[in-house]
């Protein structure tokens, strides 16, 4: 079978048992705090496991795209060192949320593998949980009955706790869980050692294919554990694992997931894979993350420098170091593999053919940037080791800048320092990566505790579209501790307050009654649920609030989010319709608008579109939404779905005018709200990406203003009312014969003090020794240093004092080098100026705090000599 026949096949089988088909969801979270990525095929239901929303079909089946490269479950370390690891993988995986449990789930993954993909049974082992007396926990005696059913006893393994007791994290629903163990050895192999024995001991050939997880538990705060009213059963299938055990490789990359992008590097690089080690880990690290590049982009997350944009140009760049390194290609490469990937999984993953331009586009300049930076790398280490002649140990510290600063792959490094005879401080490179990992840490802590309900009402409503005042009812709250310090979590059975989400802030403002009023700093979306942030818990939670967002502040967040749908339409308009959105921030202050484009915006294109919008705004066009138009119907209508997004059965559709768009955001009731509109810049946001950062209503009127009073004054200055831009051209003019006339007394002045130089030069120990204070400015010093220590013999070493500020500058001809280094010398002697510095062999230079210890440094460099 092929990987698409058996991805279709899954999905059909599950269909036959009254299962309703969902989409993966996007690869990045944008609603869950505690993760970045699906790191699991669960991830999306999560809603409903914690019971925070009610599922519409209580049977479902997927594919869904995860990716485990941070976090607890990060396995991109280990990519491409073995033939079963990756960063992005396809769960296949069934639920039930109330409905079917142990019995059905076993006997459908029994009847799956072993009647419809013909898997032998007697390469399969499945394992049960054999409980834990510190949890007070028993035996899962019931699915192992239900196992020996199908299968013989001996091949029913009990697990532990670590391997067959499932936990969403440190707190929600948990369970006991069945593994099943396939076991792909040769027969002479298996006549050696029984594979019962390498279950779960990391064996290549005997892995875990499927896992079954029966969630009855519930893991609370303080670690104890209660009883779930329904019983729900998570399943996930490898997808690359079952394709290999199915096709009867011995690896997921000679599958057909990964052989056609395997034989493209093969025709890119010249090489074989399957010839050499290196090179064949290099293949593999390449063919795996394009794929989790890709589709993280295709979902909307664009490489960065913090938080999962960061993670992803983190993958991005191991792949190309690996290609560069091990594959010998110093060009973008990772790109060309894009049609490969769209023919392979477009038809399952439309998203990935749709953003092809973009995906592409945007790897294509990543890689081209990095190339550069290692090729910066290079040039920074190659000058490091040249200025310390006498270095044998590179330390940590300065590889670990490379690698944290500057992009620069410590492996790198290691194969510079080894080619130059040296070694890497390896302990201390490890000490400043914990270092980092530790501020990393602290940066992400989140501790939740656990909810204390007062009403049981799983359905919260959000009522801010009409009313940002509304008399509410705390259903629970919870404490919660992160870097910022303690904050309480109030959830309410109706709220005005907007929740953070699609780009647009959370709302603030305050509940209060007779007794106490509580301010509310935040309002986020957990999941479903929205969430009131309050930096004090009210001292009687169970009495009714009246609940009060702050109007001013919500007013001009929607004038900024209403202008954001003006804009866009106006930017296809402009620049045509490969223009999408791809992030905004929208609050109360400015609006940020990323979007796809691969120019520069001209200064008319601007003008153009902030014309446009300006135009929509004076016509006053009035909003019309529907709150519940279907999907597809709201599609066909015209509305624009952005990618990355995750959209129910039933959306709302927000229209001014022309401008069709699907959106949960607030927005003005009428166009002519908004007032103004004005561009502040246009920039590059990332490769393919362009940012336009604008302002609307009373911050753009308060900035017209300022404009104009700065304006008058520059009038008032110039002492001209009439023309003022004629009068700054005038004296643009006159500055500019003025620098001219400067430049040329400077050539004048620097032949006298060349002359000047000459004329003081001693003989000291057969070195023409040249010493003194300059007045000339240091870029002038440098020019003629470099210019007299072209004749063999001299060491110059001049003082200048810029603005107040002391600087040494040394400079050694060629000839001298075995006898002086110039940036070692100069560190010694910029004590005397109560400064530092450093640089080359044959020039350096130093700056410090201290004139006075100008001519003390001129006569040690003589004593030195």
């Amino acid at each position: 079978m092929t990987s698409k026949q058996i991805r279709q096949t899954f999905l059909d089988f599950f269909q036959s048992k009254q299962h309703t088909l969902v989409p993966s969801a996007p690869i990045v979270l944008k609603d869950d705090p505690t993760l970045m990525f699906s790191n699991s095929g669960m991830t999306q239901f999560k809603d409903f496991f914690l019971g925070y929303k009610e599922p519409k079909n209580r049977r479902v089946a997927d594919t869904q795209k995860c990716l485990r490269v941070s976090g607890k479950h990060n396995d991109l370390d280990d990519v491409g060192k073995d033939t079963y690891h990756h960063t992005m993988f396809e769960m296949l995986g069934n639920w039930s949320f109330g409905d079917y449990f142990k019995e059905e789930a076993i006997a459908w993954a029994w009847e799956l593998l072993t009647e419809v993909y013909k898997t032998p049974k007697d390469w399969l082992y499945v394992t049960v949980f054999e409980g834990d007396d510190k949890e007070g926990l028993a035996k899962d005696k019931e699915a192992y009955d239900f196992w020996k059913q199908h299968i013989a006893e001996d091949r029913i393994l009990l697990g532990n706790k670590k391997d067959n007791f499932w936990e969403m994290g440190d707190t929600g629903p948990c369970g006991p869980c069945s593994e099943i163990h396939v076991d792909i050895r040769p027969t002479e192999e298996k006549a050696k050692i029984d594979g019962k024995t390498l279950v779960n001991a990391d064996h290549p050939q005997v892995i875990e294919v499927w896992n079954l997880v029966f969630m009855e538990f519930l893991r609370k705060a303080d670690k104890s554990l209660e009883k779930l009213p329904k019983h729900n059963v998570d399943t996930g299938m490898g997808f690359e694992r079952l394709c290999m055990v199915l096709q009867g490789k011995i690896s997921n990359y000679d599958t057909d997931v990964f052989t056609p992008l395997i034989a493209k590097m093969e025709e890119i690089s010249g090489l074989k894979y399957g010839a050499n080690p290196d090179t064949d880990m290099a293949f593999r690290v390449v063919v795996d993350h394009v794929r989790a590049v890709a589709f993280a982009i295709a979902d909307g997350q664009l490489p960065s420098n913090s938080g999962a944009g960061y993670v992803i140009r983190r993958i991005l760049r191991r792949g190309v170091s690996y290609a560069y390194r091990f594959l010998k290609i110093n060009e973008p490469v990772l790109y060309q593999l894009l049609p490969i990937l769209k023919s392979q999984m477009g038809a399952f993953f439309p998203e990935i053919s749709k953003q092809e331009k973009l995906v592409s586009q945007v790897i294509k300049e990543e890689e081209a940037g990095f190339l550069r930076t290692i090729e910066q790398g290079l040039v920074r280490l190659a000058n490091f080791i040249e200025s310390n002649p006498n270095l044998k140990i590179i330390s940590g510290e300065v590889v670990f800048e490379l690698y944290d600063t500057y992009g620069f792959p410590s492996d790198l490094s290691r194969i510079i320092a080894e080619e130059k005879g040296l070694k890497v401080d390896e302990k201390s490179f490890e000490a400043e990566m914990k270092k980092q990992k530790e501020r990393s840490k602290s940066a992400g802590t989140f501790k939740k505790y656990d909810w204390v309900i007062l009403e049981d009402d799983t359905e919260e409503e959000f009522i801010g579209y009409d009313f940002l005042e509304s008399q509410v009812k705390i259903t629970r709250y919870r404490k919660v501790e992160n870097k910022d310090g303690e904050f309480y979590q109030l959830v309410f059975q109706v709220t005005p307050f907007y929740a953070e989400s699609g780009g647009q802030v959370g709302d603030t403002g305050y509940i209060e009654n007779p007794i106490e009023k509580i301010e509310i700093v935040n309002t986020k979306k957990e999941l479903n649920l929205i969430v009131h942030l309050v930096k004090e818990l009210p001292n009687y939670p169970e009495f009714p609030f009246n609940a009060i967002v702050d109007k001013d502040r919500r007013s001009a967040i929607t004038k900024n989010h209403s202008v954001t749908h003006l804009l866009h339409e106006a930017l296809r308009t402009v620049l045509g319709t490969h223009v999408e959105q791809k992030g905004s921030y929208v609050g109360p202050d400015y609006m940020r608008f990323d979007f796809s484009h691969f120019n520069k915006m001209t200064a008319e294109e601007i003008r153009t579109v902030e014309e446009m919008v300006n135009k929509k705004i004076q016509e006053q066009i009035v909003l019309e939404e529907n709150r519940a138009v279907p999907f597809k119907q709201a599609l066909e209508t015209g509305a624009m779905a952005l990618f990355g997004e995750k959209y129910g059965d039933v959306v709302r559709v927000v229209k001014f005018g022309t401008s069709i768009e699907l959106c949960g955001g607030t927005h003005v009731k009428n166009t002519g709200n908004i007032l103004v509109f004005k561009i502040l810049s246009e920039s590059s946001s990332s490769a393919g990406i362009r940012r336009i950062e604008a302002i609307t209503g009373e911050t753009a009127l308060n900035f017209f203003k300022e404009q104009f009073v700065q304006f008058n004054e520059l009038k008032a200055l110039l002492k001209s009312s009439d023309n003022p831009i004629k009068s700054v051209e005038k004296l643009y003019s006159e500055n500019e014969l003025l620098k001219k006339q400067v430049e040329q007394l400077l050539k004048e002045k620097t032949v006298h003090e060349k002359s000047l130089w000459i004329s003081s030069q001693i003989s000291i120990n057969g070195v023409n020794f040249i010493g003194l204070v300059s007045d000339l400015n240091n870029a002038t010093v440098k020019d003629l240093i470099f210019q007299m220590k072209q004749e063999d013999g001299r060491f110059l070493i001049i003082g200048t004092k810029n603005e107040g500020k002391p600087t040494l500058s040394i400079g050694i001809s060629d000839n001298l080098t075995k006898k002086f280094h110039a940036g070692n010398i100069v560190r010694e002697l910029a004590k005397e100026i109560k400064g530092g510095g450093g640089g080359q062999q044959t020039f350096a230079t130093a700056g410090g705090n201290d004139i006075s210890g100008l001519e003390q440094a001129i006569e040690k460099a003589k004593e030195l000599i």
